[in-house]
């Protein structure tokens, strides 16, 4: 069994004002709203954490955002859902941004494709208080975190869930990134 090693990133994510309007699906945002979503950035920014993760030839990225993030998107989402829906928008952006910084690529293909969830992942998960849901589920234990392949491999055709997921059939809305000789033919349309 090769040894794993982890690698702490030290990521600084770019807020895109207009990235954010869409993902929330707002047209404009007001000053104080603004204000609130940018005071909530900058303190969940140091809050952030990103590890590469590495074992024999294979290597992936995890970053996520700790416990503490859920339960005030809760708590926000129990005094007022639409205070609530731009806090939970904002984490998962957090997270979508510092993938972004290590892999731009990701962006194009919008998506962060989810590597085979590997005994050796797993435990270097679970030393990071990053655990999968259970033995035999490929989802994290965190809310708000994303893992993927490091350095970028590929699209929907390397992704772990593809089987599961909507865009992965091709019935999404966004194309992803294919890699030559990965090309759907007319047999699987």
């Amino acid at each position: 069994m090769s040894e794993t090693t982890i690698t702490e990133h030290q990521l600084q994510p770019y807020f895109d004002i207009e990235e954010f309007m869409s993902l929330c699906q707002e047209k404009r945002l007001g000053g104080a709203v603004l204000e609130r979503i940018l005071g909530q950035w900058e303190a969940w920014l140091p809050l952030l954490k990103a590890r590469q993760i590495s074992s024999g030839s294979a290597s992936w990225l995890a970053v996520w955002l700790p416990e503490e993030v859920e339960t005030t998107v809760d708590e926000t989402w129990a005094q007022s859902a639409s205070e609530g829906f731009q806090l939970n928008v904002l984490a998962q952006y957090l997270c979508m941004s510092a993938i972004q910084e290590l892999l731009p690529q990701v962006a194009a293909g919008g998506c962060a494709p989810s590597p085979r969830p590997v005994a050796e992942l797993r435990t270097a998960l679970e030393e990071l208080g990053l655990p999968y849901k259970g033995e035999d589920s490929s989802l994290l234990g965190r809310r708000y975190a994303v893992l993927t392949y490091y350095p970028f491999k590929g699209g929907c055709e390397v992704c772990h869930m593809r089987p599961m997921c909507p865009k992965g059939q091709g019935r999404g809305d966004n194309a992803s990134i294919v890699l030559p000789g990965y090309e759907r033919n007319g047999a699987d349309a």
